[in-house]
């Protein structure tokens, strides 16, 4: 069986190749493996966007389901605690997780007049893990909460091997 590289060959020619053999007579097996970063790379993240600073638990509320039965659209809504004043604000809600391809989900960047520092969106969580909310006030003070949520058909299929 072999395997493919990243040596350029893109998706539609390592089908061509199996559609190959297999009219030559031969087992293909095509496996498909999630792509996925790590916790170790999801808090680097973090730090891209924090830095060096302390990040509180607090002010910030994460709400996802804790049981997702397909990680394809996964409802996500984050609120921060904020007056949204000139004065006060949450200038940014950062969405990270750990074991999606890429860590980073969605960064939404905010100001006075927006009048309430909250976001909806949906997501895509390729297993079961943790995923963190940030709220970036404008005093440079971060905040954050953490939901665990348990993925039964993950998303984020990328890797195709034959």
């Amino acid at each position: 069986m072999a395997e493919a590289k990243n040596s350029g060959a893109t998706r539609r020619d390592l089908f061509k190749l199996a559609g190959g053999l297999a009219a030559a007579g031969a087992t293909v097996v095509i496996t498909v493996r999630p792509a996925r970063s790590t916790p170790t790379e999801m808090q680097a993240a973090i730090a891209k966007v924090a830095g060096n600073a302390r990040i509180q638990p607090g002010r910030v509320k994460l709400e996802l389901p804790p049981l997702v039965e397909n990680g394809n659209t996964v409802a996500c809504s984050v609120s921060v605690e904020s007056p949204m004043t000139s004065a006060d604000h949450c200038k940014a809600i950062h969405i990270f997780n750990e074991h999606n391809p890429q860590p980073n989900v969605i960064s939404v960047y905010l100001g006075p007049r927006a009048g309430r520092a909250s976001i909806s969106t949906r997501i895509r969580l390729s297993d079961t893990q943790k995923v963190v909310a940030i709220g970036e006030m404008n005093d440079g003070s971060f905040w954050s909460d953490t939901v665990e949520v348990i993925v039964t058909l993950g998303a984020c299929l990328e890797e195709v091997r034959i």
